[in-house]
């Protein structure tokens, strides 16, 4: 099973210098799981899944971190 790097194109988009790069980077992602066989993009699609999940619950935490300093206990 393939390791997809999504932090890769993630830090990628994050530092694009315009939509233009952003689209062309979003384009590689379509690219790459185009050119999978069907084993390897369940494999893609599960690995995204929790690449998302764990980003997501991530600035979850950060927002609340830094929410939290406004309002101390």
């Amino acid at each position: 099973m393939p390791e997809f790097d999504f932090k890769r194109f993630h830090i990628r988009s994050m530092n694009a210098g315009s939509d233009e790069d952003r689209a062309q980077i979003n384009q590689e992602l379509k690219d790459l799981y185009a050119s999978l066989n069907e084993e390897d993009k369940t494999d893609f699609n599960e690995q995204l899944q929790k690449f998302l999940t764990k980003e997501v619950s991530r600035i979850k935490s950060d927002y609340e971190s830094v929410n939290g300093l406004d309002r101390p206990n």
